[in-house]
């Protein structure tokens, strides 16, 4: 389903394990210092960038596909263009491991009909907001 109510998006926080893509190795950069702060928030981080080896004191993948740990939700900070092969990524994953409950569009980052794959699958998803901003808003 799409998710917009924050009684929707209080549960979907209720995740454990958090795949990060296009997480970045650079602080300041808010691809940094969002999945920092839900690292720091007891949330497990899995970043996902082929250009860095660790990000956050973990290895990072080179692509979902990589990830040996099980996902539960996968934040997209990369640009809307790339929504597209994003999701066939989730979609793949999602239909061969089983696991990816939801996807994360961070702020600025849409693509409703790549997304709609992804909802007909059944995989939540929220577009165009902070994980951060509604962590600390709604937990």
């Amino acid at each position: 389903m799409r998710v917009e109510t924050a009684s929707d998006i209080r549960t979907l926080l209720e995740v454990e394990t958090i795949a990060v893509v296009g997480c970045s190795s650079t602080p300041g950069k808010e691809a940094h210092e969002i999945p920092k702060h839900m690292l720091e928030k007891g949330y497990t981080i899995i970043p996902v960038n082929p250009f860095a080896d660790r990000i956050l004191g973990r290895e990072a993948a080179d692509s979902l596909g990589e990830v040996a740990e099980e996902i539960e939700m996968v934040n997209v900070f990369r640009p809307s263009e790339e929504v597209p092969e994003i999701v066939d990524d989730v979609l793949n994953r999602h239909t061969t491991r089983g696991d990816i409950e939801s996807l994360w569009l961070q702020l600025g980052i849409r693509d409703d009909d790549a997304t709609e794959r992804a909802v007909t699958a059944g995989i939540d998803v929220v577009q165009d907001r902070c994980l951060k901003v509604e962590q600390q808003r709604l937990l």
